[in-house]
């Protein structure tokens, strides 16, 4: 008889809340994104709470935002996430620490070392979340005077990744000898040169580290397109999806699940992991109250600006208090994103300043808005239907949102058999049920 499934819980930061109004939320830190001693003590909390993961998002650009929007929103500026993690590993012994880094504009040496790093220096708890980067002011950030095409970003990705494992791959687990006696620190015959010669990258290695503790770091994707469900069924190990509804996060769970499976993969070595934007009251009331003061606190420039992200252009020039154009200028954008907002406008008829502001409010995300009780009920339906494995929870404001999630929320989740009450392993892989890759080029 198999044992019951549980959650998997990840912590989406950025690398605090999502929201463009948390900063101003009665009680929160303004200064919350450079706020170390906040950061660390947020990620311990996390980790009282048995999470699996931190998983900070970053971007390489301000957002390409209306410049009124600028001054009004707290997510435009982070800590680089290769700096700020390596210091949360050594102030955290469990939780597993993901990061963004994108694969159109960064070398694959450059991320196979810096992840590598990580894992060793946190034990066995580095991720990486592979992505392609949606925003175009990135593009000039880096040489170019536009963002590549998507489904080409998509192609050069699916390389990346190969020579990023590759790399990872450099040493067998057992190379490094460091015989006093005999002066031989490593084995030779345990030393892959990758030599990696390709359509997009020529890469001759082999990596100057270990191979991780893991083998390899987890490997994350978010990716909703077609293209990105592809990638993320030949490679992740948790798919980040960005479903609103049960319905659709069943259609998506078993599509990337059975793309898996075509491709020779155990569909049971990926965590689908929505993301599940959860506030928290006593009552039900209490929680909605708690939504609408939040979201009372978007400014309508935020909102626009948000909404001009995901549509891949600039909103404010649309009328505001008519409907979305039937003709939209082109993108390369996240498409599935843009259309996901844009079938919902015209479905529910509503005009561009009200999609900005659900937007704005909501960053087009599941929504949990309830009591403790009700937020674990609708999370073991999710799980025990096959809408996902666990969830990338965001939390609306800091430090209030994230300290009710893990003192009401998780013990919930544990009194009903549905989450962990101590950590499995000393490794996100192990923490996550997923295994260690075996080196391809020693057996």
């Amino acid at each position: 008889m198999s044992e019951p499934r549980r959650l998997r819980l990840g912590a989406f930061m950025r690398p605090i809340s999502i929201h463009t109004a948390a900063w101003r939320y009665p009680g929160g830190a303004p200064d919350a994104n450079f706020n170390w001693p906040l950061i660390k003590r947020l990620t311990q909390k996390l980790e009282h709470g048995c999470f699996d993961a931190f998983f900070m998002a970053d971007h390489l650009a301000v957002p390409n935002m209306p410049t009124p929007a600028l001054k009004r929103s707290a997510t435009v500026t982070s800590f680089a996430p290769m700096t700020l993690l390596p210091a949360l590993a050594a102030v955290t012994e469990h939780i597993g620490l993901i990061a963004t880094m994108s694969t159109t504009y960064n070398a694959p040496f450059h991320v196979a070392r810096q992840f590598a790093s990580l894992d060793h220096i946190s034990g066995g708890r580095a991720a990486w979340n592979v992505v392609t980067s949606t925003n175009p002011y990135e593009a000039l950030n880096f040489g170019l005077k536009e963002h590549l095409e998507h489904d080409e970003r998509y192609r050069r990705a699916r390389e990346f990744y190969d020579v990023v494992t590759g790399l990872w791959d450099s040493w067998a687990d057992d190379a490094f000898l460091r015989d006093v006696e005999s002066g031989v620190f490593f084995d030779p015959d345990k030393l892959h040169v990758l030599d990696h010669q390709g359509k997009y990258y020529s890469v001759r290695g082999p990596l100057n580290i270990a191979r991780p503790v893991q083998g390899w770091p987890v490997i994350v994707q978010a990716g909703q397109s077609d293209a990105g469900r592809q990638l993320a069924a030949e490679t992740a190990e948790m798919v980040f999806s960005g479903v609103g509804d049960l319905v659709s996060a069943q259609r998506v769970y078993a599509d990337i699940k059975d793309r898996a499976r075509a491709v020779g993969r155990n569909p049971d070595h990926i965590v689908i992991a929505p993301g599940a934007f959860v506030v928290i009251g006593d009552t039900a009331a209490e929680a909605r109250a708690k939504k609408a003061r939040l979201d009372g606190l978007v400014h309508p420039d935020s909102g626009i600006a948000t909404l001009s992200v995901q549509l891949g252009f600039d909103a404010s020039k649309l009328d505001l208090d008519g409907p979305l154009p039937d003709e939209l200028p082109p993108t390369n954008a996240s498409h599935t994103s843009r259309q996901k907002l844009v079938d919902m406008a015209r479905s529910d008829g509503l005009t561009v300043r009200q999609l900005a502001q659900y937007v704005g409010a909501a960053f087009g995300s599941l929504e949990m808005i309830g009591t403790p009780s009700l937020i674990a009920d609708q999370m073991q339906e999710w799980l025990e239907t096959r809408a996902c494995d666990g969830f990338n929870v965001m939390f609306p404001y800091l430090p209030g949102g994230l300290d009710d999630f893990v003192d009401q929320v998780v013990p919930e989740l544990q009194r009903r058999g549905l989450f962990r009450r101590a950590y499995e392993g000393t490794t996100l892989r192990e923490n996550l049920g997923l295994p260690r890759p075996e080196n391809r080029f020693f057996s």
